[in-house]
């Protein structure tokens, strides 16, 4: 009895090993494919699940319809890449440069594009389900809505980001030419880089926007900017740096209800 339970728990074991052994190796890159990668940039149809190629050179690669599902590419160059048809599902690409890289009909679903560089970026058919784009720089308004681009404009100008910020809004406001949230957004953005006139614009435009959509809270709020921009800088008002919010405390929730729903 105890000998059939020995050998009931060898083969146990021997079964999840080797279901161990065989999920590790599905799940690791081709080893002779990444060699090949680097050695000739050439690896179209490649095996590259999981690979790591974080600061990797692979300007002008052709990688077309790799699998490179969860590879590390952060940091990684693939200017003028051909990614056309490729798996980069759930892949980091924290930092990578995609300029000119060609992406049609790639899978970024889930991937992590955050402070990527996307100028020129062929980016037709691609699949962008749940990809975090925040800090990229080159977004092609097609790929994101004017909502995203104005969440990521607060987000920045909380943190400091301010002419980050300001690229956001311009994008949303490039979307959306009535977006008052936006306007608002980015004249409270030039108020912290000093620039009064283009602040007290934006101000208007926003004041005259959410006029004509009737929007109360809106109204009171670019209202309240206005008024502060017209006193004149004093010891109230700091002539360095001010904060993102440093007119009203509590702006930043308020520009957070202007998301049209």
């Amino acid at each position: 009895m105890a000998a059939a339970i020995m050998k009931s728990q060898i083969l146990a074991t021997t079964v999840f090993l080797t279901i161990i052994s065989y999920t590790t190796s599905a799940q690791a890159a081709n080893s002779e494919h990444i060699r090949q990668l680097l050695a000739s940039k050439q690896c179209q149809n490649c095996d590259l699940t999981n690979a790591g190629l974080v600061l990797a050179d692979l300007s002008g690669a052709n990688l077309s319809g790799a699998n490179l599902a969860g590879a590390n590419l952060s940091r990684a160059n693939l200017t003028g890449a051909d990614l056309r048809g490729a798996n980069l599902s759930g892949a980091g690409l924290f930092g990578v440069n995609l300029s000119g890289a060609r992406l049609a009909g790639a899978n970024l679903a889930g991937a992590d594009l955050r402070n990527s560089y996307l100028a020129n970026a062929e980016l037709t058919g691609v699949n962008l389900n749940s990809t975090y784009l925040q800090g990229a720089v080159g977004i092609p308004a097609q790929i994101a809505t004017p909502d995203e681009f104005y969440a990521w404009g607060v987000a920045e100008g909380q943190k400091g980001n301010v002419r980050q910020a300001i690229d956001y809004f311009n994008q949303a406001i490039a979307a959306k030419d009535d977006y008052a949230g936006a306007y608002l957004a980015r004249g409270i953005a030039r108020y912290q880089i000093l620039d009064r006139q283009g602040a007290f614009q934006d101000a208007q435009v926003a004041e005259k926007l959410f006029t004509s959509q009737q929007n109360s809270s809106g109204i009171q709020t670019s209202q309240a900017f206005i008024k502060e921009l017209q006193t004149p800088p004093d010891g109230k008002v700091s002539v360095g740096k001010p904060s993102f919010f440093d007119f009203i405390g509590s702006l930043g929730s308020v520009l957070l209800q202007f998301f049209p729903f």
